[in-house]
């Protein structure tokens, strides 16, 4: 009698963990798709930041360029823009 208690019980056990393995299993998998949304949403803002950062930046290279030219060669900036 005893023996059969004591392996009604292990089983007991042994379902209540597989379910709980089954319930983390599925929240695990819900963190990572959304842990890759994140991520994806975070890459794509990134990408926009450095593509206007580029941007800016090839902009003022071009002024100090223009501004470069135009003193060397004794023009405007314009002038040098033009160029």
């Amino acid at each position: 009698m005893r023996k059969i208690a004591l392996v009604a019980a292990a089983s007991a056990a042994a379902l209540t963990l597989a379910a709980c393995s089954e319930a983390t299993e599925d929240s695990a998998e819900v963190t990572t798709e959304s842990a890759i949304a994140d991520t994806e949403t975070n890459m794509d803002a990134m990408g926009t930041e450095m593509e206007a950062g580029t941007e800016e930046v090839t902009a003022e290279a071009d002024v100090a360029a223009a501004e470069a030219e135009a003193e060397l060669q004794d023009e405007t900036v314009t002038e040098a823009q033009v160029d």
